[in-house]
């Protein structure tokens, strides 16, 4: 399979081509044009969040310790004492990095359910209704970030599903059609879980007909076009026409 750097590497480029092509469009500002290279890039390591030695992982429970720790602090400040909260600063701590994280590595598996597509998708549609209805963001915007970081996956599956062939001797690794799943038998239950839960927040998305309205509007199409190539080059290509 792929490595950490080609995901990252691969889901930057993908969300950072697709954010600049509607941000050109006018669909987005600039702000939200740097959310959406920042989430799509996110999303392309979110796969691996099942594997016990991967980077993101252990980069996102040092992160979740930390903001677990420094909330307990912030909680119990003036309760305690300074013994007391350097105590429970480090109790914190260790409890989400070392005693969180091992139970969660023993209940997961590398390349179970969690590298799937309907697992991201469940992630990607969790975002958009959290940003929409908790956040209060503007419709498109909310479609445009859970979209992202959906997008951002699927290029991890995707490069993985390409990493499995062996280009050399034209065949397929053992791990070729354990990237790009929808289903697996063997867990066969948490897929009903899984499909029963995104099935849930397909009913309850925000309204999908509006932000296509918008992404679909020929105007924003159209600006496109005008400024899709350099002055230079576009002048040239007119003469020509």
């Amino acid at each position: 399979m792929a490595n950490f750097n080609t995901h990252l590497n691969g889901a930057f480029l993908i969300s950072s081509t697709v954010a600049l092509t509607i941000y050109k469009a006018g669909l987005i500002d600039d702000s939200e044009f740097l959310i959406c290279v920042a989430l799509g890039t996110a999303g392309g390591l979110l796969p691996d969040l099942d594997s016990d030695h991967s980077t993101p992982i252990k980069l996102g429970f040092d992160i979740g310790a930390l903001v677990f720790a420094f909330g307990l602090v912030m909680h119990w400040r003036s309760t305690l004492s300074l013994v007391s909260l350097i105590v429970l600063w480090i109790a914190g701590y260790v409890f989400i990095r070392y005693t969180v994280f091992h139970v969660f590595t023993k209940m997961t598996v590398h390349r179970g359910v969690i590298h799937s597509v309907p697992y991201m998708a469940i992630l990607g549609l969790g975002l958009t209704g959290l940003c929409y209805y908790g956040f209060e963001a503007d419709l498109s915007d909310s479609w445009f970030y859970g979209l992202f970081v959906f997008g951002g996956a699927l290029v991890h599956l995707a490069l993985d599903e390409i990493y499995s062939v062996n280009l050399t001797g034209m065949r397929l690794k053992r791990s070729a059609g354990t990237a790009m799943k929808f289903y697996q038998h063997k867990d066969k239950w948490w897929y009903l879980l899984i499909y029963g839960v995104l099935a849930l927040l397909i009913y309850a998305a925000p309204p999908f007909a509006p932000f296509v309205d918008n992404v679909s509007d020929p105007a924003h199409w159209q600006q496109l076009r005008q400024g899709l190539l350099p002055t230079l080059l576009e002048t040239w290509w007119t003469h020509k026409g």
